[in-house]
C-alpha cells in the first residue's frame, strides 16, 4: 500500500516529560517531638539566605527547636550571621558543583550526622537540582523524617515529600519555594524577610576601614560589586566603570567597589584611578561588607549574594541580572532589576552558551544610571515583593 508523506497531525503529541507528576503522600505536621533538624543546604550563600524565612518559619511555634545548617563552604559563611542557626556543619558534597569527591570523607560526615541524633532533616534545593543524593546521606545516617521537593517517587528515601512541578508548571521565588516545602509539615510563618543579622563590631571595624579610605560610614554613598562567581552573570566591568563615574557626578557621593582578593583586577577596572571610586576588594570581611550594604543608599551589583545581602537588610538595589534562571531576584526591598530579553533566557549556564550575552550587554550605561535615580527618589521608592521573572524594570527592547 503505498502511503503519501507524514504530515504532522499524523503522529500523536507524546505525554510531555513528568507532566504526570507522582502522587505525594499529604502532608503530616511535625510536633514538638521534633527538636533537632538538620537543614541541608549546600550550594551557595545567597542560597543559603534565600532559605532564610523557611528556617524561621520551623522555629516559629517551636522556638525551643535547634537548627543545624548543613552546607558547603560559601554556604557556611552566613550561618554566624542568621540567628535562627544554631549549628552549622560544613561539607562540599560530591554531588553539587565545586564538590569534592573522596569517599571516606562522605563516611566520615555520615557517620558524624549519625552521631547527632537529628529527629529530622529538611533538604532545602532548586528544582534543578536532585535531592536523592542528599535523602540517602541522611537515611544512611539513621535520621528519622526527611523532607523535600522530589521530581520522581522517592519511596522510602524521603518519609515527607512535595511532588515537583517546577518548571513545567511555573517557576516561584525561592524563598516562596521553601516556604512551601516547610508548610507541608506545618512550620508556617507571616514573617517572610530574609534574614541577616549585622554586629556591631563589624559595624565599628568597617567604619575604620572606610575612614582611612575618605568615607563617612554615615553620610551618603553609594556601592558596587561588579563580581559573580558565573561568568554568564557579570555586567561589563567598564560600564561599571562609567556608570560609577556619572553616579559619583550626579550625586557628589563616593562610590564604593567591592569584591574578594581574586576580584582585585576586576574591581581595579572599575575603579581607573578616579579618587571619587574607592576599591575595596579584599578589604572587607563578610560581616563588613553586610554592614557597606546596609548603610548604601543604593547597591548596584551583579545578581549575586550582596544582592541577597541587600535584601535581608531592606537596601535599594539595582540588580543586573543575567537571565540564567528566574528565581533569584531581590525579594522584599525595594529593586529595580535590569536586562534584555533573549529567545535563549533561563539556560542556566556558568558561560553565555549563545556567546553573545545579550541578556546583559543589552544594558546601557544609561538604564543603570536612571535605575539608580528612581531609586533615589523618595516618592517612587517602593518595596516589591518578588515573585516572578517580570519584577522591577526591564532594559528596553534591543534594537
Amino acid at each position: 500500500m503505498k502511503r503519501g508523506p507524514l504530515r504532522p497531525a499524523d503522529i500523536a503529541v507524546p505525554i510531555r516529560a513528568h507532566a504526570r507528576v507522582p502522587a505525594a503522600p499529604p502532608g503530616r505536621q511535625w510536633g514538638g517531638d521534633v527538636q533537632h533538624i538538620l537543614c541541608v543546604r549546600l550550594d551557595n550563600l545567597g542560597d543559603v539566605l534565600m532559605t532564610t524565612p523557611a528556617l524561621h518559619a520551623l522555629k516559629t511555634g517551636h522556638p525551643e527547636r535547634q537548627l543545624t545548617l548543613l552546607a558547603s563552604g560559601s554556604g557556611a559563611q552566613a550561618a554566624r550571621f542568621v540567628d535562627d542557626i544554631d549549628h552549622v556543619i560544613e561539607y562540599d558534597a560530591p554531588w553539587v558543583k565545586h564538590g569534592q569527591a573522596e569517599a571516606k570523607r562522605d563516611l566520615a560526615m555520615r557517620d558524624r550526622l549519625a552521631a547527632q541524633g537529628f529527629d529530622a532533616a529538611v533538604i532545602f534545593n532548586v528544582y534543578s537540582q536532585n535531592p536523592l543524593p542528599a535523602a540517602m546521606l541522611c537515611h544512611l545516617a539513621d535520621i528519622p523524617r526527611r523532607l523535600a521537593h522530589c521530581r520522581e517517587n522517592p519511596y522510602r528515601l524521603l518519609t515527607d515529600w512535595v511532588a515537583e512541578c517546577e518548571p513545567q508548571h511555573g517557576t516561584r521565588h525561592e524563598v516562596e519555594r521553601q516556604l512551601a516545602l516547610v508548610a507541608h509539615v506545618g512550620a508556617v510563618t507571616n514573617d517572610t524577610h530574609m534574614r541577616f543579622a549585622v554586629r556591631e563590631t563589624d559595624e565599628a571595624t568597617l567604619g575604620y576601614k572606610l575612614a582611612e579610605r575618605g568615607i563617612d560610614l554615615h553620610a551618603p554613598f553609594l556601592a558596587m560589586h561588579p563580581g559573580a562567581t558565573a561568568a554568564s552573570r557579570r555586567y561589563p566591568p567598564e560600564r561599571f566603570a562609567a556608570a560609577a563615574k556619572v553616579l559619583a557626578t550626579m550625586t557628589g557621593w563616593p562610590v564604593a567597589v567591592t569584591g574578594s582578593a581574586s576580584e582585585a583586577a576586576l574591581c581595579a577596572q572599575v575603579w581607573a584611578d578616579d579618587a571619587r571610586i574607592v576599591d575595596l576588594a579584599g578589604v572587607l570581611e563578610l560581616g563588613e561588607l553586610a554592614a557597606l550594604v546596609r548603610h548604601a543608599r543604593v547597591l548596584v551589583s551583579n545578581n549575586s549574594g550582596p544582592v541577597h545581602i541587600a535584601s535581608a537588610l531592606g537596601t535599594p538595589v539595582v540588580d543586573l541580572y543575567a537571565l540564567t534562571n528566574p528565581q533569584h531576584m531581590p525579594w522584599q526591598t525595594p529593586h529595580r532589576v535590569l536586562y534584555r530579553d533573549v529567545p535563549c533566557r533561563w539556560c542556566y549556564r556558568s558561560v553565555c552558551p549563545e556567546k553573545h550575552h545579550r541578556c546583559l550587554l543589552g544594558v546601557r550605561v544609561d538604564d543603570v544610571v536612571a535605575a539608580v535615580r528612581s531609586l533615589l527618589d523618595p516618592q517612587r521608592r517602593t518595596t516589591l515583593s518578588g515573585t516572578g521573572p517580570g519584577m522591577g524594570v526591564p532594559a528596553p527592547p534591543l534594537v
